[in-house]
C-alpha cells in the first residue's frame, strides 16, 4: 500500500480549486493557497527565519513558514508560473471579480495590476498558438483574455457562457498549444488563437480539465463525472455521487504513463488509469479536497504528489517503487474488489442457467422461440402538442412477425438537450412461447436528429420571421437536402431544400430556401438557431470559410438597449468611486480633527466629530451596496454584449467568423455602435 511520505497541518483554511505551487526565487518550491478574507498564503519551509519587506506581503503569526499577501478582495483564481522572459522565479498570478494581479513574490513587488471588466474565474499561464511570450490568460463572463509580462493584452476572444477551466496543449498535434475552454453551458471548446477549431458536448458545467500526454486530457462535471479524451474521442467516464474538486495528471504507479488524479468533496483522493478508468490507488484525508498538485517539495530530486484540504491538511506521496508497482491498492481495497467480482459470478451463473432452460424449451417445441430473421423496425415521428400531451417525437419500435405486432413506446420530451444530436440506445424485452421469467432482448441503437423538435409547416399563410441569415455556397441543391434529412424529421417525398418549419419547442417558424446561384437564406428570430444551423451546414459540406450578411432586428434593438445601459452604468460607477474617494479623504481630515479634540480633552468635539463619522460610515456602507448592486448589473450586461459577438461569429466560419468577432471587439472598444451593428450584419464595418 502508498503512504503520504510527508504530512502538514497547515493553519489556515484553502479555497477549493485555488492551489498552486511555484519557485518564487528559482529554486524553492512554495505551496500556495487563496484562503479567507482576500489573503493569499505562501508556505516556504525552505527559508525559515527570513522576514519578507512590508509592501503588500506580510509574515503569519500563527506559522513561521508561512507568509500572507494581502489582495483586500475575494480571490476567484490563481496560478504560478514563468511570465516574464527575464525573470530569476515564477510569477504569482491571483484572480477576483474585477482585477488581475502579477505579483513578484521574490522581491515583494507587484509586476502588473490590470483591472477586468468581465471577471476572472479561472486562469492559466503558458504559450499559446503562435504568440512568442506566455501569456496569463483568464476566463471570465463569455470572454479570454491574455496578457504578458508587462499586462498588455495580446489576446482576446469570445466563447458560449461563464468560463469555469482552462488548459494549454497542444491538442491538434501541430507542436503549438491550443487552449481548451471549459464553461457552464456544458461544452469544451478548443481554440487555436481566436479560432474556434473543435467542440465537445458534455451534459453539465465543466469544473476542471488537466493535460494527460500527447492529445489526452482529463475533465471533470459539476454532477460528480470525471473522464479522459483523446481529442473528440471520449475513453472512458465515470460518475459519483461526490463533486469533482481537483484534477492532475500524474504517474503514481511509475509505468510510465500519467494516471487521473482525482480529489473528491468527500476528502477522498484516488487514481485511475488512463485507459480503462480503473482504481489503483486510493486514500482519504479528514475533509474535502482543495488541490492537488506536484513538485520537489523536500528537494530530494524526486517529484511529489501534493494533495490538500480546505482545512489545510497537505499530503504528499511519492511514486510506487518497484516493489510496489501495480500494487497501490491496500487490502481492504482488494477485498472490495473480490466482492464485486463474486457479485459479477453470480450474475453470470444465472444468466448460464437462463440459457440452459432456454435451450430445453426450443427441444420442446421443436422450432426456434423467435424466428432467426427477427428484427426490431424503428421508425421517429414529431407530435405537435395536444390537450392531453405535450409535443414530443415518438419513436415507434416493431417486428416484422405478425404475432408481435407494433408498439408505441417511449418518447423525448420537450426538454431533452436541443440542438445536440443524441443516440437512443434501445432494449426491447420480448416474450414469446416463454416462461414468464424469460425474455428475449433485442438491442438497437438509433440516432436522433440534431433538430429532431420542428415539424413541416405546410400553412403558407402564416407571417414569416423578420430575423433573417443569407450566404452562398457552391454545391447542388440535393446536397442540401441531404443535411435537411440528416438534420431533420421530415416526411417522405420532401425533395426540395426550400421548406418551413414549426417549432415545437418554443413556438416560431423557421424557413430555409436556396436559390438557383446557391444563396441560401435562414429566416427565423432565434439568432441561437440560426447559428446552429450555419455552423451544422458548414460541417456537413465540410466549408473551411464562410461568409454571411445577417440581419435580427428584435435581438439588434434589444442589444443597442443593453449597450445604452452600459454606458449608464459605467457612468453610475464613476460617479460612486469619486464620491467615495471624497468621503475618504473627508474622514481622514475628521479623524485627525478627532484625535486633536481627544488629546486637548476636548470631550464635546471628539464625540460630535466621532458621531459625525459614524454617520458617514453608515452612508458609505448604503453607498457600496449601490456600488455592488450596480456592478452585478453591469456584469450582467457586458455578458450579453460578449454574448452577442458570439453570436454574430456563429453565423460565420472560419476566418469571416473571427474577422468579426475581433471586429466587434474593435468597435466596442471604440464605443462605436453604428459600427458594431454594420459589423454584425454584414461581416465588415464598411457601410
Amino acid at each position: 500500500m502508498l503512504v503520504p511520505i510527508f504530512t502538514l497541518k497547515l493553519n489556515h483554511k484553502i479555497n477549493p480549486r485555488m492551489v498552486t505551487i511555484g519557485k518564487f526565487d528559482g529554486v524553492h518550491p512554495c505551496l500556495t493557497a487563496a484562503t479567507q478574507a482576500g489573503k493569499v498564503f505562501i508556505h516556504n519551509p525552505h527559508a525559515r527565519g527570513q522576514r519578507p519587506a512590508a509592501h503588500r506581503l506580510s509574515h503569519s503569526t500563527q506559522d513561521s513558514d508561512i507568509s500572507l499577501l494581502n489582495i483586500n478582495q475575494a480571490v476567484t483564481c490563481l496560478t504560478a508560473g514563468k511570465l516574464g522572459p527575464n525573470t530569476t522565479g515564477d510569477t504569482l498570478l491571483v484572480g477576483s471579480q474585477t482585477n488581475l494581479l502579477a505579483y513578484d513574490v521574490h522581491d515583494n513587488a507587484d509586476v502588473f495590476y490590470r483591472e477586468v471588466s468581465d471577471g476572472a474565474n479561472t486562469i492559466v499561464l503558458g504559450k499559446l498558438g503562435d504568440i512568442r511570450s506566455p501569456l496569463a490568460i483568464i476566463g471570465g463572463n463569455c470572454a479570454l483574455q491574455g496578457f504578458d509580462y508587462a499586462g498588455a493584452d495580446h489576446f482576446w476572444t469570445v466563447t458560449g457562457d461563464n468560463v469555469r477551466s482552462l488548459v494549454l496543449f497542444d491538442f491538434t498535434g501541430d507542436g503549438k498549444n491550443e487552449l481548451l475552454v471549459g464553461s457552464e453551458d456544458f461544452d469544451i471548446r478548443v481554440f487555436k488563437e481566436d479560432e474556434l477549431v473543435s467542440e465537445m458536448t458534455e451534459n453539465e458545467t465543466v469544473t476542471s480539465l488537466c493535460h494527460m500526454h500527447g492529445s489526452r486530457f482529463g475533465y471533470a462535471l459539476a454532477n460528480g463525472t470525471v473522464g479522459v479524451y483523446d481529442r473528440n474521442a471520449r475513453y472512458w467516464r465515470i460518475k459519483s455521487k461526490n463533486h469533482a474538486m481537483s484534477i492532475h495528471a500524474f504517474d503514481l504507479n511509475a509505468d510510465g504513463v500519467v494516471e487521473l488524479i482525482t480529489g473528491w468533496s468527500n476528502g477522498k483522493i484516488d487514481a485511475r488509469s488512463d485507459r480503462t478508468g480503473e482504481v489503483i490507488f486510493k486514500d482519504n484525508l479528514s475533509s474535502s479536497v482543495a488541490g492537488v498538485v506536484e513538485g520537489d517539495y523536500r528537494l530530494d530530486g524526486q517529484t511529489q504528489l501534493i494533495c490538500t484540504s480546505i482545512e489545510g491538511e497537505v499530503r504528499g506521496y511519492l511514486p510506487a517503487g518497484k516493489d510496489l508497482k501495480g500494487n497501490l491498492m491496500d487490502s481492504s481495497a482488494e477485498q472490495d474488489l473480490i466482492r464485486e467480482l463474486s457479485h459479477r459470478r453470480q450474475n453470470l451463473l444465472l444468466e448460464l442457467r437462463n440459457y440452459e432452460e432456454n435451450a430445453k424449451v426450443h427441444l420442446l417445441i421443436g422450432v426456434g422461440v423467435i424466428p432467426a430473421n427477427t428484427q426490431l423496425q424503428t421508425a421517429l415521428s414529431v407530435r405537435p402538442a395536444t390537450e392531453a400531451q405535450k409535443a414530443h417525437v415518438e419513436l415507434s419500435i416493431s417486428t416484422p412477425n405478425a404475432h408481435e405486432g407494433t408498439r408505441r413506446e417511449p418518447r423525448c420530451p420537450p426538454q431533452c438537450p436541443e440542438p445536440v444530436g443524441l443516440q437512443l440506445h434501445i432494449h426491447s424485452n420480448n416474450r414469446f412461447f416463454l416462461p414468464p421469467t424469460q425474455f428475449h432482448v433485442f438491442e438497437i441503437t438509433r440516432q436522433l436528429p440534431r433538430f429532431s423538435m420542428y415539424d413541416v409547416n405546410f400553412d403558407s399563410s402564416a407571417d414569416p420571421p423578420t430575423g433573417s441569415v443569407t450566404f452562398s455556397i457552391s454545391e447542388r441543391p440535393q446536397r442540401v437536402v441531404m443535411w435537411l434529412n440528416q438534420n431533420f424529421l421530415l416526411p417522405e417525398g420532401v425533395e426540395s431544400p426550400d421548406v418551413t418549419f414549426n417549432s415545437l419547442r418554443g413556438g416560431g417558424l423557421l424557413s430555409v430556401s436556396m436559390a438557383s446561384n446557391g444563396q441560401i437564406t435562414l429566416r427565423t428570430d432565434d439568432i441561437d438557431l440560426a447559428g446552429d444551423l450555419v455552423q451544422s451546414l458548414a460541417s456537413f459540406l465540410a466549408l473551411e470559410d464562410l461568409s454571411a450578411e445577417a440581419d435580427f432586428p428584435v435581438y439588434f434593438e434589444e442589444l443597442r438597449t443593453t449597450l445604452t445601459e452600459v454606458d449608464e452604468f459605467h457612468s453610475v460607477h464613476q460617479k460612486l468611486t469619486a464620491a467615495m474617494a471624497d468621503h475618504s479623504n473627508y474622514i481622514r481630515n475628521m479623524l485627525v480633527q478627532a484625535e486633536d479634540a481627544r488629546l486637548m480633552c476636548d470631550m464635546t468635539t471628539t464625540k460630535k466629530r466621532y458621531r459625525e463619522l459614524y454617520d458617514l460610515n453608515r452612508d458609505l456602507v448604503n453607498e457600496y451596496k449601490i456600488r455592488s448592486n450596480n456592478h452585478n448589473a453591469l456584469l450582467a450586461c457586458l455578458k450579453s454584449v460578449n454574448l452577442a459577438i458570439q453570436r454574430a461569429g456563429r453565423l460565420r466560419v472560419g476566418k469571416p467568423k473571427n474577422q468579426v468577432i475581433s471586429a466587434c471587439r474593435d468597435a466596442i472598444k471604440s464605443n462605436n455602435v453604428n459600427s458594431l451593428f454594420r459589423i454584425m450584419r454584414a461581416g465588415t464595418a464598411s457601410s
